[in-house]
């Protein structure tokens, strides 16, 4: 291994526990809050930790191995299970972040009736577009024996072994990416800029109505009004930070390798094996920032984290009070309410 390599060793180690971990954790605070459990979000969250964490048990291992050895890490069998899980699993990841994207969407734009338009039954729903989706478009380069090892990524993939079946590998490719990496960054666009447009509108009208309160405390302090005043821009920035980072981490994660995948359909282009690895990186560099992005920085995923943490804390200090440790997490969030 050269020195790149090993860096993209290394990264991939870190990535992985990362993503094991903050995946993990989001899946424990699902499972420990029956508020999260009872909220439509929650189950796309599910889909999306369950589709990283499977990532980054079996495909990010696959990947430090064909990196290490240089040559296809496992048999046959073995890989193409590993691509169809890769095809399947990114795809899966995609849409349910479109999915979450739409939820939000509805929740600004149509506060009032949100719950009559997103129903946990039509949560299900969508999830299960996302799995027979996703599942059919892995299932099909089965049958034609599209999955391979490929130097290029080091890494059990899609992979073209046949040059008379280019074609169709090529039709098959473009349709997969457009209805998978470019459906789901449309959805995105569309709704979060949606969002967007109406969280500054709502932001103008706070803005007007504290300028006028402004104008009519004369004797207030100006360090008061310059605080107001700071308040209000940093809301303007909160809002546009939010939808750059829902927006931009799945455009800098995903499209470097959907641009290779597509550049490589030309059969005069050759993937150099450094830029595949890392664009194969990026790709699980989204499994490890997903869990923050959408989940454990939102205050509600922080509260049941320090309330698991303070209960193991107190099962630590005292194990002969397992019982009154035992309480669930709900009624621990019932007792900070009544406090």
């Amino acid at each position: 291994m050269d020195f790149a390599e090993i860096l993209f060793a290394l990264f991939i180690v870190v990535v992985a526990i990362v993503s094991l971990l903050s995946n993990l954790l989001v899946l424990l605070c699902f499972i420990h809050s029956s508020e999260i459990r009872r909220q439509v979000p929650g189950v796309f969250t599910m889909n999306l930790s369950f589709c990283n964490i499977l990532i980054s048990a079996l495909n990010m291992p696959s990947t430090l191995i064909g990196i290490v050895k240089h040559q296809k890490p496992f048999g046959y069998c073995l890989c193409v299970t590993l691509s169809f899980l890769e095809t399947f699993l990114t795809a899966n990841s995609m849409l349910s972040m479109a999915a979450l994207s739409i939820d939000r969407w509805i929740a600004v734009v149509f506060p009032m009736s949100y719950t009559s338009k997103m129903r946990y039954q039509d949560a299900l729903v969508m999830v299960c577009y996302s799995w027979l989706h996703s599942f059919t478009f892995s299932l099909i380069p089965v049958f034609f024996s599209w999955f391979d090892y490929s130097p290029s990524y080091a890494s059990c993939t899609l992979h073209l072994s046949e040059e008379s079946a280019r074609t169709k590998f090529t039709v098959f490719a473009i349709v997969f990416h457009a209805t998978s990496f470019m459906l789901s960054l449309l959805i995105l666009c569309v709704t979060y800029l949606k969002v967007l447009k109406v969280a500054r509108f709502h932001c103008k009208r706070i803005d007007i109505i504290t300028m006028q309160t402004l104008f009519l405390l004369v004797d207030i302090h100006p360090s008061v009004k310059q605080r107001c005043l700071s308040q209000q821009k940093r809301r303007k920035q909160r809002a546009t930070k939010k939808i750059s980072i829902f927006i931009g981490s799945f455009i800098i994660c995903f499209a470097p390798y959907v641009i290779t995948r597509l550049t490589e359909l030309l059969p005069f282009v050759d993937v150099n094996r450094h830029w595949g690895i890392v664009s194969k990186c990026l790709t699980y560099s989204k499994a490890a920032s997903d869990p923050f992005v959408y989940s454990l920085l939102r205050q509600q995923y922080k509260k049941v984290l320090i309330i698991l943490a303070n209960r193991l804390l107190k099962r630590d200090l005292n194990p002969s009070s397992g019982q009154s440790s035992s309480m669930d997490t709900d009624n621990d969030y019932s007792l900070q309410r009544v406090s």
